[in-house]
């Protein structure tokens, strides 16, 4: 807490009783909560250069974009900010950076097949492995979506509804893209008239377990939370968040002090400019890239936008259910009052594996 108080910590019971009226809630109600009234879907054919989908994904400030086969006629994947990064690290490692060339004869599809073979999911003939589109359809019930995208490690699955009765996706719409912050928005409208049926929405954060945060002393056990420095390079910091499995990283400075945060979806400013094709990865630094999507003027850290989101230990948990609700917000990093010493990062994964008492 950084002033030595004491933090009672929620009981057993109330977490439970929490837990239990959450799960409920979300097995009596369905996928087609999530579907607004009105509304669009950008959807990429697979047959998109790489280099036009990059571009598109910035201008549009989407992170993610289904990808659909027109020949089938029906949804086959989705295309997210993790495939650029691993298309920069790919090619960096083989001495090159990326040429506009290399983007534009580059498919999707094309790059889809390349990450089957550097994920070993190709047979030794060198054809995939049949694997299946993970989505969900419009009647699944909220818990089954959100239970899809948690253990299958995505950000976010198509809502299709099929016309065949066999369930393939003849003749499939794709309706929405579902995630776990239109879920909990869900969960936050249903529960803001009713909080005292669920006890531990008053608790603060620092008092259930939640996130992940600095370890304090004699606390090795905890999971080191992953801080990078400015000068860091942009190779090493895509290296962390591919490695360490997390979507972003809290940049802070000498005194861990918050200064702003880099994270996977940073990459599509790379797109400004067509900076792509002129860059080195280990010789730009996380300052420098993060600039590239702002005024080149603008001080470190501009704490009243969308980009660097804080709350304190002390929140109590509605409220960062409340802020993490809004789709552009995937995670809070908790800090100290004042100093904005980094203390721990909460993200909407860690909310639903708390929540639905996930391990």
């Amino acid at each position: 807490m950084g002033n030595g108080e004491a933090i009672p910590q929620a009981s057993e019971s109330d977490i439970e009783i929490s837990r239990h009226r959450i799960s409920a809630f979300l097995s009596t109600h369905t996928a087609y909560e999530l579907l607004p009234e009105s509304g669009k879907v950008i959807a990429f054919d697979i047959n998109m250069p790489v280099k036009q989908a990059f571009h598109i994904l910035y201008e549009q400030g989407i992170p993610v974009a289904p990808l659909w086969n027109s020949y089938k006629s029906q949804c086959v994947g989705v295309l997210t900010a993790l495939d650029f990064v691993l298309i920069l690290r790919e090619l960096g490692n083989h001495g090159s950076n990326l040429t506009e060339e290399e983007l534009e004869t580059h498919t999707i599809a094309a790059w889809k097949e390349v990450k089957l073979h550097l994920n070993g999911q190709m047979d030794d003939s060198g054809r995939p492995y049949p694997r299946h589109l993970i989505h969900s359809g419009p009647c699944d019930s909220l818990k089954d979506v959100a239970l899809k995208i948690f253990q299958n490690k995505v950000s976010t699955i198509p809502i299709i509804h099929s016309s065949s009765r066999d369930g393939s996706y003849f003749q499939s719409q794709l309706l929405h893209l579902a995630s776990l912050s239109g879920i909990l928005k869900c969960i936050c409208r249903h529960f803001r008239h009713s909080s005292s049926s669920l006890p531990i929405l008053q608790q603060p954060i620092c008092a259930i377990p939640l996130g992940t945060w600095v370890p304090k002393i004699g606390e090795s056990s905890r999971r080191p939370l992953a801080m990078l420095r400015p000068n860091t390079s942009l190779s090493a910091a895509l290296s962390l968040l591919v490695q360490a499995e997390v979507s972003s990283v809290p940049i802070v400075d000498d005194n861990d002090s918050l200064l702003d945060i880099y994270s996977r979806s940073d990459i599509t400013d790379l797109a400004k400019d067509k900076a792509y094709a002129r860059i080195s990865l280990d010789e730009m630094s996380i300052h420098e890239a993060l600039q590239l999507g702002q005024d080149a003027n603008s001080p470190y850290g501009v704490f009243n936008g969308q980009r660097c989101q804080m709350c304190l230990p002390s929140d109590p948990l509605h409220k960062v259910m409340e802020r993490l609700s809004n789709p552009r917000v995937r995670r809070l990093v908790i800090v100290e009052a004042g100093s904005k010493r980094v203390e721990g990062i909460v993200s909407l994964s860690d909310v639903f594996r708390f929540l639905l008492g996930l391990a």
